[in-house]
C-alpha cells in the first residue's frame, strides 16, 4: 500500500469485494445479495452488537476491525474472536437463536458493508452455495474463540499479546496498531502492569516499537516464533475451511477528508461514536 494511504487524512473506500467472503460468492449468490448491501462507517470504539439482543445488521468488514467480548459480572470483559475483511460480524444471528452472543467493538476504524439479518437469513437458508460458505466461516470462528479461551487460561501473557497482535496484524494493511497497554489488558483479562512488563520484552527482543498508545512490529516472523501455537493453529483452521480467495483490492479510491468527499460518497452512512450500530 502507498504511503499516503496510511495517513489518518484519506479516507479508502472500496467494493464489497473487499471482504473475502463476498469475494467468494459465485456470481448468482452476489448477484442477489449485492442490491442489499450498504456501506457503512464504523467508527474506533463503536458497539456493533450487544450480547442477547436482537440486532437488526451483520456486516461484513472491509477495511475495518471489530472485536467480540464476553462481559463478566465484576465488570472485566475478554476477548474471544476478532473480525476483519475475512468475515462477518453477526453469524450467531443466523443460526436460528437469532441474536447475538457478545458484544462486538470497533477496534481498527473503517468501513463495512451491512445487510439487514432478514435478508441473510433468506438467503442463508434458500440458496445452498451461501449457506455452505457461512456454515465453514461459523465453524472456523468457532475454533478461534475455543483456541482463545485454551490460550488464555494455559499461556503466558507475553505469548497471548504475540497472538493478539498476530491476529490484528492478518486483518489490517499496516504493521502500526494503535492499542495502548489498558486496551491490551482489557483484551485479554489481565491487569494493565501485566501487559506492560510483557510488551517491554517484546520491544527489549527487536520485536515491536512501543510509542504513546501504538505498538509498531518491526519483526513479524519473530513475532510469529515468539507466540504460542494457537496462533497457527487458528490459522490452519481458516484457511483449511475457507476459499483461499484473495479480496479484491483493485477498487481502492484514496481522497482527502472534506465536504467535497461527502457530496461526492453520499452511500456511506456513518455512524457516530459509541452509539450502538445494530440499534
Amino acid at each position: 500500500m502507498p504511503d499516503y494511504a496510511r495517513n489518518s487524512k484519506l479516507l479508502m473506500l472500496g467494493s464489497p469485494k473487499q471482504n473475502q467472503l463476498l469475494a467468494s460468492l459465485d456470481a448468482s449468490d452476489y448477484s442477489w445479495l449485492a442490491p442489499h448491501l450498504k456501506r457503512v462507517h464504523l467508527p474506533l470504539r463503536a458497539i456493533v452488537s450487544i450480547a442477547d439482543t436482537h440486532g437488526q445488521h451483520v456486516y461484513f468488514p472491509t477495511t475495518s476491525v471489530v472485536s467480540m467480548l464476553y462481559d463478566l459480572n465484576d465488570g472485566s470483559s475478554v476477548e474471544v474472536c476478532v473480525t476483519g475483511n475475512e468475515g462477518l460480524v453477526g453469524i450467531s444471528m443466523l443460526m436460528g437463536g437469532g441474536s447475538a452472543t457478545g458484544r462486538s467493538v470497533v477496534r481498527s476504524a473503517g468501513y463495512a458493508y451491512r445487510v439487514p439479518v432478514d435478508v441473510l437469513t433468506e438467503a442463508f437458508e434458500s440458496r445452498g452455495l451461501l449457506r455452505r460458505l457461512l456454515v465453514r466461516y461459523a465453524h472456523a470462528l468457532t475454533m478461534q474463540i475455543a483456541q482463545t479461551g485454551v490460550c488464555n487460561q494455559r499461556h503466558q501473557v507475553e505469548h497471548q499479546l504475540c497472538r493478539s497482535l498476530l491476529f490484528y496484524l492478518d486483518r489490517l494493511p499496516t504493521n502500526v496498531l494503535t492499542m495502548t497497554h489498558e486496551m491490551i489488558a482489557s483484551l485479554l483479562g489481565v491487569r494493565r502492569e501485566t501487559v506492560t512488563a510483557a510488551a517491554g520484552k517484546l520491544q527489549a527482543a527487536g520485536l515491536i516499537r512501543l510509542n504513546r498508545g501504538l505498538i509498531m512490529v518491526l519483526d513479524r516472523p519473530g513475532l510469529e516464533r515468539h507466540s504460542c501455537e494457537c496462533y497457527a493453529v487458528v490459522k490452519a483452521h481458516f484457511d483449511r475451511l475457507l476459499p483461499q480467495r484473495k479480496p479484491d483490492l483493485s477498487p481502492r479510491v484514496f481522497v482527502t477528508r472534506s465536504s467535497a468527499t461527502q457530496r461526492a460518497y453520499p452511500a456511506s452512512t456513518n455512524l457516530s461514536l459509541g452509539a450502538a450500530v445494530s440499534s
